[in-house]
């Protein structure tokens, strides 16, 4: 009797390694080899780090020893930066550090503080004084009314008959309300205040002018007519609101044009400083975000005791489009940051950069006694000689070039920046590189109600 046998069974061969790099191999019927054991290990996501800014938080420089006022030489102050040489002495030098050590430590004598924390029994004699005087520079701007200028929007000429009255009016409002005990140093304060309300012969206003109406408040402080622990938070919070409140009236009396506006990529055609002070006030507000930007109703209530809100109230009051991501992007990004403190800082890296950093800007600040120049520095340059009525036109347009300001005289200056921008400065005025004459937003808005307008806002191309 036969038997039949079965073939043995060959084992199916398997990958001794299962996590070599090796490809699986089909069995011999062809059937894909069970890959369980070949599965990666999960692993969680981890977020990524933000990116690090390679440039550091400036921080508040301590305080300088106030000059003795025997040992000074009062001057008008002069423009003493001409040249990116002498802009570059400018950083490196004390005035530098004395002016961030001042504008700082405003900036950290308010941190969260609304601004009527600051009560009128907390004002000293010089901050009353002070108040008084932008009291009576809104009155001037009222006694001055704009010419009629048939609906341009560009700056009206009446702003050089309230500049002059205010240059009229400032050396007697540093003998008798402000009661300076060196009469030398009158002509050295005037020129800072007079220049910190816009520049008469472009009729413009911006961050420059601003900077010069606190080069005005320290060189009180130099003359210890201010204090720091006193008088610091006064000088954000009840003289600077005032003085932001006068330069509304300013700008929208006479449509003043913005110095050299970045357009709507800027973050403000006209102030810098209610940002960095306002992001202080904020700093660590209970309940008020950034992005509190974007709620009328918030800007509205709260506008009135923080600078930053009340700033945002203003520019969008000027616009004819609603919303800041079309108007004001940049405040618009910036109102994405977790908190204020990253605010703050940014503003403080932008102070650095943008304003004391910024040629364009720093061609026009005045140096003298108080705030001197750096060793090495240009000589001002010689004034123009002073031409007669017949030769500048008649009365006031005359005298247009007689300020320091304005002045025409010195060497034109070509240079190349690090972007390999061709720039050609003069001593007077802007460059077509670094500015071109701009029209007042701030105009836009008040032609459009003189019109009847009203609340209505102009469509953009792609709504």
């Amino acid at each position: 009797m036969m038997t039949s046998t079965s073939p043995p069974t060959v084992p199916e061969k398997k990958d001794q390694n299962p996590d070599s790099g090796a490809a699986p191999r089909p069995g011999p019927s062809g059937a894909i080899p069970n890959l369980r054991d070949r599965i990666p290990k999960l692993e969680p996501r981890r977020r990524k780090a933000e990116p690090a800014n390679p440039m550091p938080v400036p921080e508040t420089p301590p305080a300088p020893p106030r000059p003795d006022p025997a040992t000074l030489n009062f001057t008008v102050p002069t423009r003493r930066i001409l040249s990116q040489s002498d802009h570059q002495l400018f950083l490196s030098s004390p005035t530098y550090t004395l002016i961030l050590s001042f504008i700082f430590g405003l900036s950290d004598s308010v941190v969260d503080r609304p601004i009527s924390s600051v009560k009128d029994a907390d004002l000293s004699p010089t901050v009353r004084a002070i108040l008084a005087i932008l009291d009576e520079v809104e009155a001037l701007c009222a006694d001055s009314p704009p010419e009629d200028q048939g609906g341009s929007r560009f700056g009206n000429k009446a702003f050089r008959v309230f500049l002059d009255k205010v240059k009229k009016r400032a050396p007697a409002w540093h003998t008798t309300l402000l009661r300076v005990p060196h009469p030398a140093a009158v002509p050295e304060l005037s020129a800072y205040l007079c220049h910190s309300f816009g520049n008469r012969a472009r009729i413009d206003y911006g961050s420059g002018h601003e900077l010069n109406f606190f080069m005005w408040l320290l060189c009180l402080h130099q003359l210890s007519l201010l204090s720091p622990a006193p008088d610091f938070p006064a000088l954000v919070l009840r003289v600077f609101a005032r003085y932001l409140t006068v330069m509304r009236r300013v700008q929208g009396a006479y449509y003043l044009e913005p110095a050299g506006s970045h357009g709507v990529w800027g973050l403000d055609d006209y102030q810098f400083l209610p940002f960095l002070f306002g992001a202080s006030q904020l700093l660590h507000h209970p309940f008020l975000t950034p992005r509190a930007v974007h709620h009328e109703l918030t800007l509205e209530e709260f506008g009135p005791e923080y600078l930053y809100l009340g700033q945002v109230a203003f520019v969008n009051s000027t616009k004819t489009v609603k919303g800041l991501r079309w108007h004001s992007p940049m405040l618009d990004d910036i109102s994405g940051a977790k908190n204020w403190a990253k605010i703050e800082a940014g503003m403080r890296r932008m102070f650095v950069t943008e304003v004391l950093g910024k040629l364009p800007v720093m061609q026009h600040f005045l140096f003298g006694s108080l705030i001197p120049a750096a060793e090495g520095m240009s000589e001002p340059p010689p004034p123009p000689p002073r031409r007669s009525s017949k030769e500048g036109g008649a009365g006031e347009e005359g005298a247009e070039e007689e300020d320091g300001d304005e002045e025409e005289g010195g060497e034109v200056e070509v240079f190349d920046d690090q972007n390999g921008v061709r720039h050609v400065h003069q001593p007077s005025g802007w460059g077509d590189c670094c500015g071109i004459r701009v029209p007042s937003s701030i105009a836009a808005a008040a032609e459009m109600k003189k019109k009847g307008a009203g609340e209505q806002l102009r469509r953009i191309p792609f709504d």
